[in-house]
C-alpha cells in the first residue's frame, strides 16, 4: 500500500496530501464499522445488572424505535453506553463525542446528561439527590432526556424482552454516521495541484 514518505509535515509534497486526503476520507466512511465494533465490546460485561451492556444498549435502541423515535434517536439510543467500555466514569461523554459531529446538538446534550438523569431512579439508594436533574429543567433538551431515561433506558434490562439484532440498527448507523460532519470536512485537495 502506497504511504507518504515524509517525516515532517514541511518534508510534504502534494501528491502526499492528495494520498493521505483520500485515504481519510475512506476512513471517515468506514467510521459506522469501527464504531459498532467497539459496541460489540460491551457484551458479556453485566456489570451485576441482569442483561450484559451490550444487550442493554441494543434494547434501549428496540425501545426507542418501537416507541416511534425518529432514526438519530434510535441510534443514540443505541450508543449511549458505548464508552462503558473504555472508562466508566465519562462513559456519556465518550458516547456523546461519537455523536457529535452527527446529530442534532440537542441529542448531544442529552447523550452528555443521560448519567445525571437517570439517577433519578437509583441515586437515593447511595445518598445522593434523586432529582439533581432537576437543575436543567429550564433546559431545551431537558424534556428529551428524561423521556429517554424514563422510558427507553431504565427499562432496557429485562432478559426476557424481545430485542431486536444488532443488524437490525446497522443501516440506521451507517446513515447517520455518513452524515456530512457538522462543519463539513476539507475540500479534496484539487487535482490540479499535483501539476
Amino acid at each position: 500500500m502506497k504511504q507518504a514518505r515524509f517525516r515532517y509535515f514541511t518534508e510534504a509534497k502534494r501528491d502526499d496530501w492528495v494520498l493521505i486526503d483520500a485515504r481519510f476520507r475512506d476512513y471517515v466512511d468506514d467510521a459506522p464499522r469501527r464504531v459498532l465494533a467497539h459496541l460489540k465490546n460491551l457484551a458479556g460485561d453485566h456489570h451485576g445488572y441482569p442483561v450484559d451492556r451490550y444487550e442493554h444498549c441494543l434494547q434501549t435502541a428496540t425501545r426507542a424505535l418501537r416507541d416511534g423515535a425518529d432514526e438519530e434517536m434510535v441510534v443514540c439510543a443505541l450508543l449511549h453506553d458505548i464508552g462503558d467500555d473504555l472508562t466508566p466514569a465519562n462513559h456519556a461523554e465518550i458516547a456523546a463525542a461519537i455523536l457529535e459531529p452527527y446529530v442534532d446538538p440537542l441529542n448531544v446534550w442529552m447523550i452528555r446528561h443521560h448519567e445525571l438523569f437517570q439517577g433519578y431512579h437509583y441515586r437515593h439508594f447511595f445518598g445522593q439527590d434523586p432529582h439533581a436533574r432537576e437543575q436543567y429543567r429550564d433546559h431545551p433538551a431537558y424534556a428529551r432526556t428524561v423521556r429517554f431515561c424514563d422510558e427507553w433506558d431504565q427499562a432496557s434490562f429485562d432478559p426476557e424482552y424481545d430485542t431486536l439484532p444488532l443488524s437490525h440498527f446497522v443501516p440506521m448507523v451507517e446513515r447517520v454516521l455518513r452524515r456530512t460532519p457538522r462543519g463539513g470536512l476539507p475540500d479534496p485537495v484539487p487535482e490540479e495541484a499535483l501539476r
